[in-house]
């Protein structure tokens, strides 16, 4: 047998000139895009040569676009500046490569990528232009729908935004001997945050904070429902009624335990954590509940501010959870400050968060300053700290008592 390697036998090349043009005339008809050929020393620039593809792109016949500029193409709606480029381009004999609307030869129109290319002979001049078409309107057509899409999702999440902002509290108010503030800034157009003071029977008010886990619409859509929830209106979350006294005031504990009931983490795929409680605008009294979320912070009206009793796991996360409640009093001149995370865990430029002792400090150093502007100013220190980028919602409320 014979074990000679043996050589392959190379391709067949064109004998000739004339096989090579015949050979790349074929290759430019079958070719997908459009190939065109002007004349530059020829007035106006005329077509001697276009291929099946710009045929079939244009629909018109390549006998009938011959000795004609190539403008043709053009309409009503042609972006004049798409047409000043290529005029300027032909004008310095330069390359150049637009996107431009033609019209097809039965005035439906289509995206032409267009790439114009000049051609020199030995001396430098040019004596041609290639032009190079490809039909790119599939691709600019679902950029469009996807540019109208994000148009409408912004739209959309700026008007959920102001209804999540319509849904807050007065920026700052009295009731009986206390005045209540907050601050609300979402890292995102919409928060996973939500704060509420709302009206109960008799001199008291419901106060909340709590923070959705996660960011964007689905950890929103949550504080929206349970901002709804924590109302008067909300069917007995915060009100029972009772056939002899009328309506009834939930005690914290059980208002938690049936949000943890309601809302199970296996369901929603969330958590959130709480503090929410029924103050007395009269003697100051506050009955509190925490579920997995950073104590209140009493300022007293001297002294340093000092976080007060927390406990509970946030809310959602075990099916069987029970909550307790805790009893603080505050006295004239006292104030009592709620905060979410963002507030603490906001970062510099090392990853160094703000942490409670800076956010103490803050308390401290607001305490002769209005509420509401205490509040904006801590705020400020917080988004100083991490050079405005909040990576989550920082939501602040403070209760003060005057008198």
């Amino acid at each position: 047998m014979d074990h000679t390697p043996r050589q392959m036998a190379a391709p067949e090349r064109p004998d000739s000139v004339a096989e090579w043009l015949a050979l790349k005339d074929r290759a430019l008809a079958v070719a997908a895009e459009g190939v065109t050929i002007a004349d530059a020393r020829l007035p106006d620039r005329p077509l001697i040569y276009a291929n099946e593809g710009f045929e079939r792109m244009t629909g018109y016949p390549v006998a009938e676009v011959m000795g004609r500029n190539c403008r043709f193409l053009q309409g009503p709606d042609t972006d004049a500046s798409a047409v000043a480029e290529i005029r300027s381009a032909l004008a310095d004999c330069r390359a150049c490569v637009v996107e431009i609307l033609n019209y097809r030869q039965d005035r439906t129109t289509f995206w032409n990528r267009l790439s114009i290319t000049p051609v020199r002979d030995g001396s430098g001049e040019v004596t041609h232009f290639i032009g190079i078409q490809s039909d790119v309107t599939a691709r600019r057509l679902a950029e469009d729908a996807l540019r109208v899409s994000k148009e409408t999702l912004e739209q959309d999440l700026r008007l959920a935004a102001r209804v999540q902002q319509a849904l807050l509290p007065p920026p700052e108010f009295d009731a009986g001997a206390l005045r209540v503030a907050h601050a609300f800034h979402p890292c995102d157009d919409l928060a996973g945050d939500a704060v509420g003071v709302v009206p109960l029977t008799g001199d008291r008010l419901a106060i909340y904070v709590l923070d959705v886990s996660g960011h964007g619409v689905g950890a929103s859509l949550l504080s929206f429902t349970l901002a709804h929830l924590l109302s008067p209106a909300a069917g007995g979350v915060l009100l029972t009624e009772d056939a002899s006294a009328g309506p009834v005031v939930v005690p914290p504990a059980r208002v938690a335990e049936r949000l943890n009931r309601q809302f199970p983490m296996d369901r929603t795929r969330q958590y959130f954590t709480l503090v929410y409680g029924v103050i007395d605008t009269l003697s100051g009294r506050f009955e509190y509940v925490t579920a997995g979320h950073p104590a209140p912070v009493v300022l007293p009206r001297e002294g340093a501010p000092f976080p007060v009793e927390s406990a509970g796991l946030p809310v959602g996360m075990l099916d069987d959870a029970t909550y307790a409640e805790s009893t603080l009093t505050l006295e004239p001149g006292d104030r009592l400050y709620f905060y979410t995370d963002g507030a603490v865990e906001a970062l510099d430029a090392n990853e160094a968060e703000f942490g409670q002792e800076r956010l103490l400090e803050a308390m401290a150093s607001v305490r002769d300053r209005p509420l509401r502007a205490g509040l904006e100013a801590i705020a400020a220190d917080v988004q100083a700290w991490c050079g405005g980028r909040l990576r989550d919602d920082v939501s602040l409320l403070a209760v003060e008592r005057f008198r």
